[in-house]
């Protein structure tokens, strides 16, 4: 068999926060180091101090380097211009591979890719949706708005990867059965990630780690930390660690409830820095595809108490007894008063390091993606014949 030539690979997204930057990241690391060249394109409105740090890590593996262009949440006229200049970027670049995560950059990948395409340049063109216009509703107009166009862009789909059962199951009930080629590659952590981090002596008995919006529960994690309180019958202690657009809600609920001296604040930090704070990790989502916390948590061995909401059961197990109904402060209260009161809790409730390690790898996760990049630049689908026929130039 011949040798396969080095692709070059972008990766298109809106927010470089949370979640899908965690994801690109590794996908850059694991791929340029076996020889690959990968840029990334992403939005420059948000990301602190932070995320700077973060790209700072990668951007020796960035040989494409890393476009940065304002991108709003919205749909906006601006797009147009956005659009336009990612156009002109991309082309630039002259890329084998197209790979947008999340519903701005799914549409600024295959919206550039298909332009590309037309104009006779060959690049394969995948979409992660990483939850993101999966969460809308069916039943209202802007939920109809948004998954009748994820409808609409498999037609400028080569190929749809699914970070979780859970996503390609909500998939086909949403938006439908796919009609493009469809992959399930669970997210991975790395190799290093996976060492128990053992707990500071000044460990506070809880921790919320991630964004400060409604969408992942910080206003549920200060509620059920009350009512946690009261079942157990004493003061606890607790952090939310991580920074949004509703950090000063939950600061004034706090105060409000005479919890700010219980419940301190921090600004982002690196994971294993946050694990050390605390033995617990809560993580109390209203909604979430497959999110890195969980793993990162699994890995490092620390008790993670979540929402049964995304791929977090296929992670923890379905069964687990660490899995609580979303939106229900009582019931997060419940599981998080019995990790502190029951002996042998975190071994009923947690999944074994080893079997975490099989499933959730980095190195697999970025070989199978990998492997699908090749399958569609080796072998085009069959629409490109019609597509290469029109030329706009």
């Amino acid at each position: 068999m011949a040798e396969q030539k080095p692709l070059r690979i972008l990766h298109c997204f809106r927010s470089p926060v949370g979640g899908i930057f965690r994801h690109v990241r590794d996908l850059v690391e694991e791929h340029s180091r076996v020889g690959h060249e990968v840029g990334i394109l992403c939005d420059s409105s948000t990301g602190g101090e932070h995320e700077d740090r973060l790209f700072d890590d990668i951007r020796p593996y960035l040989s494409l380097g890393l476009t940065r262009m304002p991108i709003r949440r919205s749909i906006a006229l601006s797009d147009i211009g956005v659009i336009w200049e990612t156009y002109k970027n991309i082309k630039s670049l002259r890329p084998d591979v197209l790979h947008g995560h999340g519903a701005k950059g799914g549409v600024l990948a295959r919206l550039v890719g298909s332009a590309l395409r037309v104009n006779r340049y060959r690049v394969a063109r995948l979409y992660t949706a990483h939850g993101g216009s999966l969460h809308y509703s069916r039943s209202s107009f802007g939920g109809q708005f948004v998954l009748r166009m994820e409808r609409l862009q498999e037609y400028f789909t080569d190929a749809l990867i699914f970070i979780c059962e859970y996503e390609r199951d909500t998939y086909a009930k949403k938006v439908g059965r796919p009609r493009t080629k469809t992959r399930l590659i669970y997210n991975g952590i790395g190799e290093r990630e996976f060492q128990i981090i053992p707990t500071r002596s000044d460990a506070v008995h809880f921790i919320y780690v991630g964004m400060l919006r409604d969408l992942k529960g910080p206003d549920l994690f200060v509620d059920a930390f009350a009512k946690t309180e009261r079942l157990i019958g004493r003061p606890l202690s607790a952090l939310m660690i991580g920074d949004g657009p509703d950090r000063e809600r939950y600061r004034d609920m706090m105060v409000e409830r005479g919890l700010g001296k219980r419940i301190g604040m921090l600004p982002p930090m690196r994971v294993q820095e946050a694990f050390a704070m605390s033995r617990n990790l809560v993580v109390p989502s209203r909604a979430e595809a497959m999110p890195y916390i969980v793993l990162e948590g699994l890995g490092a061995g620390k008790t993670i108490i979540a929402s049964r909401v995304g791929g977090i059961p296929e992670a923890l197990g379905k069964n687990s007894p660490a899995l609580v109904t979303p939106n229900d402060a009582d019931d997060l209260a419940r599981a998080m008063a019995e990790a502190l009161t029951t002996p042998g809790w975190h071994d009923a409730a947690m999944p074994s390091i080893e079997s975490v390690k099989s499933t959730f790898s980095a190195s697999v996760m970025a070989k199978d993606v990998l492997k699908l990049y090749y399958q569609l630049v080796e072998r085009p689908p069959a629409s490109e014949s019609y597509e290469a026929s029109v030329n706009l130039s």
